[in-house]
């Protein structure tokens, strides 16, 4: 039985909504440029003209923060996608494989899961150098050994179920019952996971982003725009505070709305 919707849950539908509306369609909420310059404007606190203020350069904060969205969001959601995907392709093979390679894949994504991931992150940027594709990869592979086990443990129970014996019997094969009765079975589990990851992914690039390993200012990108404005933060608070305002609602949005499906598939 689907549970009805609670408040919270609304307002983190409808945070999404919009978010999806800034990324996909900026130019309706914002349709300036967002590195359009005017020094005479630097620093304006938030006012009628400039509701989010200005920057160092005179550029219009609430601009940059809706044409923003648009690549944190995309960000987040490459991220979450390598991370599914990787964490599916291991999960198959510990879930449906063999034994000794259950075994010895199971033994990687336990080595990988006990390196912090924001650490694993920092540890691939550090080899292949900084930037926007290089983190996104570094979040989406940070990611992967904790959806690999929740995702090796659905498969299992898949693998188990009579219905998956009777397709055995039969005499379908392994891709045929794969395809057919094992991911059908641990897509609400993907979905759920994939939903609660793309939070976390946000903030993860945002952070890279932070510390120059990802998207540099003056890229309107979330994380770039908090790096930029962590020189003026004692005075100028506008700077680093809407920025980082959109990464906690998105990241708390998608979270509730990740909770919220957790909870439904869990009653059905």
């Amino acid at each position: 039985m689907v549970r009805r919707l609670g408040p919270l849950e609304v307002a983190a539908v409808a945070t999404i909504a919009l978010l999806a509306l800034a990324a996909l369609a900026p130019g309706v909420l914002a349709p300036g440029d967002p590195l359009a310059i005017d020094p005479l404007s630097s620093f304006e606190s938030p006012s009628f003209a400039h509701p989010f203020g200005t920057d160092e350069s005179g550029r219009d904060i609430y601009t940059r923060v809706v044409h923003g969205t648009g690549a944190s969001l995309l960000i987040g959601l490459a991220a979450t996608a390598i991370g599914i995907g990787l964490a599916l392709a291991f999960g198959l093979l510990a879930g449906f494989g063999p034994r000794w390679l259950d075994f010895g894949t199971t033994r990687v994504i336990e080595v990988l899961f006990a390196f912090p991931g924001l650490l694993f992150a920092l540890l691939f940027i550090v080899v292949y150098g900084p930037g926007v594709v290089t983190s996104t990869i570094a979040v989406g592979l940070s990611t992967a050994p904790g959806y690999a086990r929740i995702i090796r443990s659905q498969v299992i129970r898949v693998r188990t179920s009579p219905y998956l014996e009777a397709a055995t019997v039969l005499g379908r094969g392994r891709t045929a019952r794969i395809v057919r009765h094992v991911l059908p079975n641990v897509a609400g589990a993907l979905f759920v996971l994939a939903t609660l990851g793309i939070g976390q992914s946000i903030v993860w690039a945002s952070s890279l982003s932070y510390l120059g390993l990802g998207a540099v200012p003056p890229a309107a990108e979330w994380g770039a725009m908090l790096s930029a404005g962590r020189t003026y933060i004692a005075s100028f608070w506008w700077m680093t505070f809407f920025p980082g305002l959109f990464i906690v609602l998105s990241a708390a949005a998608t979270t509730l709305l990740g909770r919220s499906l957790q909870q439904n598939v869990r009653a059905s």
